[in-house]
């Protein structure tokens, strides 16, 4: 069995407005050994970002390891978003059709593994994910203003 922890951010710039997620996957010694920045969209909720970025590490996670390892492995999802882990454990009701689409296909992801938990945790102890997420905003950014 694996544990893996996973850290996720998902950034918006205008709410909505372009977005995008940054990744970062530890090993069990809490060492890096993946990490993701990817552009979203442009006419995305900080939310929906924060889904995205979720339901990206797990499919991610499948991906690199197969699926057979993933339903014998317990993954730790950390993110800096209260909502998103209130809503994930179902402390929070979830009213707008896009989130609860998106809650869904998390959901139907997590029976894909042996176990998956969602920890909230301070923005300043997710600062690399946070950092991957701006980068791909900022380089963005740089794309639009060359065009």
């Amino acid at each position: 069995m694996k544990k893996i922890t996973i850290y996720t951010d998902g950034a918006s710039r205008g709410n909505p407005g372009p977005a995008s997620l940054g990744i970062v996957f530890k090993n069990e010694k809490a060492q890096v050994f993946k990490e993701y920045s990817q552009f979203l969209g442009n006419k995305l909720t900080n939310n929906e970002a924060e889904y995205l970025a979720v339901i990206f590490a797990l499919k991610k996670f499948k991906l690199l390891f197969g699926k057979k390892l993933a339903k014998a492995s317990e993954v730790e999802l950390k993110s800096d978003s209260d909502l998103l882990v209130k809503q994930l454990n179902g402390k929070y009701k979830i009213t707008d059709k896009k989130i609860q689409e998106l809650f869904l296909e998390v959901w139907n992801l997590k029976f894909d593994f042996k176990k998956v938990k969602f920890v909230h945790i301070a923005r300043s102890r997710n600062k690399r994910a946070d950092a991957l997420a701006n980068q791909s905003l900022d380089e963005r950014a740089k794309t639009q203003k060359l065009l």
